[in-house]
Formats: structure tokens, sequence, C-alpha cells
């Protein structure tokens, strides 16, 4: 939390985060246009931010693309402020507004986690069953993950697992793994208190999961794995907003599971 009170302390970088919050995804440069800091300023900026968790980037094609992470931010406003009378918030209590960005064309959830493991090792606490089960517990996926596979996942009467249409779409062990996500089910509509028109709307599209791991910037910190959540339209808010709290909550609990491995 100390990083994240530095990286906040200086008021250039309170501008990219606010250019972020604007439009999320944006490379180094277009970051920086129109700012009275060289590009070579504003990466030294980012990087700072980076390291406290503050921005993610992800490489796209041959650009870098930053993205805003809201969630150590929330962390302090738990701590400092939720106890004085303005009640707790969750560490994604606005996913509409804190991970779609007002200007993007297409929501989507951006996070990344460092974990004091091997690639190899997080490779198998993604995919393996023994590691599955603890942290996603009794609705935990199955699949043998490889490219073209089904994800299958268990029912309420211990029958067999049931085929919501996820597909694995890449499979690089050790470094990542994707795979289609499922439609809103019938279930959902009544959860979300969805009409039969934003349900049908909602079901129309197909979102889809990508984890990527790589060494961390710095060797001390581990490995570095980030989870896109994708491909969402502006009907499927809902399950952005489920995604999105369900992600930061179950790569919490596995970096817990696999430190102390």
């Amino acid at each position: 939390m100390d990083e994240v009170f530095k990286a906040l302390a200086d008021a250039s970088r309170r501008r990219l985060l606010d250019r972020l919050n604007e439009r999320n995804g944006q490379s180094l440069r277009e970051v920086a246009t129109g700012l009275e800091m060289t590009r070579q300023a504003v990466s030294k900026h980012l990087t700072i931010l980076e390291r406290a968790g503050l921005v993610t980037a992800l490489r796209r094609g041959r650009e870098r693309l930053h993205y805003l992470d809201p969630v150590p931010i929330h962390k302090i406003t738990d701590r400092w402020i939720g106890q004085y009378e303005r009640g707790r918030m969750t560490a994604l209590s606005n996913p509409k507004h804190a991970l779609e960005g007002t200007a993007m064309s297409k929501p989507e959830f951006v996070y990344t986690i460092y974990i004091h493991t091997t690639p190899e090792k997080l490779w198998e606490g993604l995919t393996s069953p023994e590691f599955l089960q603890q942290y996603h517990g009794d609705w935990a996926p199955s699949s043998d993950w490889r490219v073209g596979s089904k994800v299958l996942w268990p029912v309420e009467d211990g029958g067999e697992p049931q085929d919501l249409g996820q597909v694995v779409t890449e499979s690089e062990p050790g470094k990542r793994l994707a795979y289609t996500w499922h439609t809103l089910q019938p279930m959902h509509q009544e959860m979300f208190g969805m009409s039969d028109a934003e349900f049908a709307e909602a079901v129309k599209e197909r979102s889809k999961v990508a984890f990527d791991i790589e060494p961390a910037e710095e060797p001390e910190l581990g490995v570095k794995l980030t989870i896109t959540h994708d491909g969402f339209t502006s009907a499927d808010l809902k399950m952005l907003e489920g995604v999105s709290g369900g992600w930061v909550m179950m790569m919490s609990e596995l970096k817990t599971i696999l430190e102390k491995a």
C-alpha cells in the first residue's frame, strides 16, 4: 500500500491515471499526447504506476496498451475512508465505471497480480483439478486444456458436467491460457433482475478470458499473471460485473494457495 500512496503523491502520475480513466487501453504515444512531458518521462511514470498495481500494460501487436486498475485505490478507500462512517466499498464497487471506462467501444476487465511461484506451478494452479477445486470450490471447471477442447462445469445434482459452449482457444503451458466464456444462463436473468428483452440481448455475444503468465519486471516480485476478460457488449455488463469481482477474489485465493505450497 505504501507504493500506491507514493505513486499517487505525484500530480503528473495522477494526470496519467485521469487520462486512462477517460479512455482505457492507450499506448504510450496516445497517453503522452498533449502533455508537457517527454515520452520518456511519461514512460517512467507509467512504470511506477505499474509497480504500484495502479496500471496494467498488455502487448497488443507492436504496441503496449495501458489500463487503469482501480483495485488498489478501492482498497485504500476501504482501509482509510470506509471505516470513518462512509460505508464499506467492495474492491470493484462500480465495475461499469471503473472497468468499462467512459470512452471504450467495448467494456473489458484487465487485472494483474504478482505471485511468488514459478510459471509451471502457476499453470498447474490454473488447470489442475486439485488446485481449481481449492479456490473454485464445488463449481470448479474441468477440461484437458488443449486447444479446441470443451470447458465443462459441474451441476448441482452431481451428474455429468454441463457443456455451456466454452472452448479452449489458446494453450501454451507456463505462458498463456485462453478460452471462451459462457453466456448468461436463465438463472442469471432472475438474479440480475433483467427483462426478457435485456436477457435476449445479453446472450447474443460470447466473451472470452485469457491468462498471461510472464516473469515479473523485478525478480523479487515473482511471476506476473494478467487476466483479460473481454468481448462483452454493452448489454452484457451484468456478466462483466459478476466476473470482475469473481476473478479478483479467486486469484487472491490462488496466490495464497501457491505461496503456501
